[in-house]
């Protein structure tokens, strides 16, 4: 087991789980399949193809493909020439991926030749993978000299930037590492496991996902994009490789349980179910315990800027309040809840999350203001030689210690001068039984003076909308159901006012009064109605049902139906059947 404080690269450990188990199966991806021997053999011989080129210590290169092995052995390439990797999705736009390209000044790009037309037309220098095993055949398979540290670059990974520029987050091996041993030993793995990698290159959990099971000697499952994106298919697939580790966002989560009932049954070799990218609502969280009693959901919370993840729940734990914590720091970080003046806020009370530790990234590519905007001096540390990152998340500590995500700091709204923090009112709208999700949002009205003048001092609003549970969907559509019945038994149950079926006014009553309107008023009223529409004489009438069927009854006389008449009796039964 490696050592939370004894770091080195991730090739390096890749390095010698090879040595350990060098003809066990590595990565499967459809009907192929790569033993560790293998794939360290072939990564090897593209990492010297890289240095023959150029590649060096923290080059960065980009890699353009689609999840396969390919992929896998060009990151490991990479990393062995000393280089960082550059994810660039296949899928982003073209002007997304030239600006990445431009930033980072990327000079070698690998790449699969059907997926060239779908970069801008720069310079850079195309590898294509699918091409080259005739060039590597007569490069070395041995392994590389290791020419960088662990406080060096590891991957570039752009996210998405306030001002709508990417910005590319840099991230260290000893980051990664640290986020791997940490869950290594925390939740260490059974020999008889298997992982599934799921997630695109440009999401910082794709590094977990490939390089955390393979560096324990765990099978790697790479799942295509048609299985990934149809929920359905991506439970079967599960179900087939026999996972049992899954990295997905709460979304993803709530479409698997609702869609898939017996999830259970399905997926019984699946016991861990780690949560992240998104805040984990606590309805999920109590539908995930429902359905997989025997499994186990992990929420983690972090971003690039951390290395993926800093601090994380594990659902066994219990001690849920109002909402599922974020939990407490991983290994070798640390959190700071702090207030405006930068001061640690007492437990209870909402601060800014500050995050300090080996996790942090080293900053923004080509962006040093940003950098040090966001990546602070640490004021705690009484060496001076650590920072804090500035998440712009807002959370609170509970008196056990445990985080309360409660949202972000720039989604704050002042009204009539006090500071709103939409995210707790969504977390008290959430605890109702009824309620599944709630946002809160400002808005604000705007009501013109006469001449269009913006009147001074106009406060927003605050606007609540809420996702019914979809238990509490069900029974309102019965209860509804229910109701109308009734009120139609009310009022059409009991003798009619009048003898005539076509002339049936039972319930209608005046606007003014509330009296019961008379049958003089109601037919001056049908006849006043009717004319004008008798006197066009149309050619075709649509009855859609939002008026009375007193009008439709003399207006049909005149005109062929082509609608079947449904009677309440067949109405209620379809109701109750649906």
């Amino acid at each position: 087991m490696i050592s939370l404080n004894n770091y080195q690269c991730i090739q390096l450990h890749f390095q010698e789980q090879v040595n350990r188990t060098p003809e066990q199966i590595a990565v499967f991806c459809g009907d192929r399949s790569l033993s560790f021997g293998a794939l360290n053999r072939q990564a090897n011989q593209l990492a010297h193809f890289l240095a023959e080129q150029g590649v060096g210590a923290e080059t960065l290169v980009g890699i353009c493909v689609e999840r396969s092995l390919d992929m896998v052995i060009g990151l490991l390439a990479i990393l062995k020439a000393g280089a960082a990797y550059v994810p660039l999705d296949p899928s982003y736009p073209t002007e997304r991926l030239a600006y990445m390209i431009q930033d980072a000044q990327v000079r070698w790009l690998l790449i699969q030749s059907h997926l060239t037309s779908q970069l801008p037309g720069q310079h850079q220098r195309l590898i294509l993978l699918d091409q080259l095993p005739d060039r590597l055949a007569a490069c070395s398979s041995d392994n590389p000299p290791c020419v960088v540290t662990p406080e060096q670059l590891a991957y570039v990974i752009y996210t998405s930037g306030s001002t709508g520029r990417p910005k590319g987050v840099m991230g260290l091996h000893q980051g990664s590492m640290n986020r791997f041993a940490w869950m290594w030993q925390t939740y260490p793995f059974e020999p008889w496991e298997r992982c599934c990698q799921k997630t695109a290159l440009s999401f910082v959990d794709s590094v977990w996902e490939i390089f955390g099971p393979l560096l324990q000697g765990i099978p790697l499952v790479i799942l295509p994009d048609d299985v990934v994106r149809r929920p359905l298919a991506l439970v079967d697939a599960l179900s087939t490789w026999q996972i049992t580790r899954l990295v997905l966002v709460p979304s993803l989560l709530a479409v698997l349980l609702e869609q898939v009932p017996d999830i259970a049954e399905r997926l019984p070799r699946l016991r861990y179910w780690t949560s992240s990218g998104e805040a984990l609502p606590l309805a999920l969280l109590q539908r995930f315990q429902q359905q997989l009693p025997e499994a186990v959901l992990l929420n983690l919370y972090g971003s690039s800027e951390v290395s993926a993840d800093a601090t994380w729940y594990d659902s066994r734990d219990g001690a849920i309040g109002a909402s599922v914590p974020i939990g407490r720091p991983i290994a070798n970080m640390h959190a700071y809840v702090l207030d405006d003046a930068n001061q640690h806020a007492p437990p209870g009370v909402i601060g800014e999350l500050h995050l300090s530790g080996v996790g942090l990234a080293r900053g923004y590519l080509n962006r040093p203001a940003l950098t040090a905007e966001r990546f602070v001096p640490n004021p705690f540390d009484a060496q001076g030689q650590s920072r804090l990152y500035k998440t712009g998340d807002l959370v609170r500590r509970r008196a056990d210690g445990l985080l309360d995500y409660i949202g972000r700091k720039d989604h704050q709204v002042n009204i009539r001068g006090f500071r709103i923090e939409p995210g707790e009112i969504e977390q008290v709208l959430s605890e109702h039984p009824m309620v599944e999700r709630a946002l809160v949002t400002a808005w604000k009205e705007v009501l013109r003076e006469p001449g269009g003048v913006i009147p001074p001092g106009v406060d927003p609003r605050l606007i609540a909308y809420v996702i019914p549970s979809p238990d509490h969907v069900e029974a309102s559509f019965e209860t509804q159901v229910q109701q109308w019945g009734a009120i139609f038994g009310h009022y059409y149950d009991h003798e009619s006012p009048s003898d005539d079926p076509t002339f049936n006014f039972a319930s209608w009553v005046s606007s003014y009064t509330g009296a019961s309107i008379t049958a003089a008023e109601m037919r001056e009223w049908l006849d006043d109605t009717v004319e004008p529409i008798v006197a066009r004489q149309p050619q075709h009438v649509l009855e859609i049902g939002c008026g009375t069927g007193m009008l439709i009854f003399r207006i049909a006389l005149r005109h062929a139906p082509t609608g079947q008449p449904m009677s309440y009796h067949r109405h209620w039964i379809m109701c109750n059947n649906r």
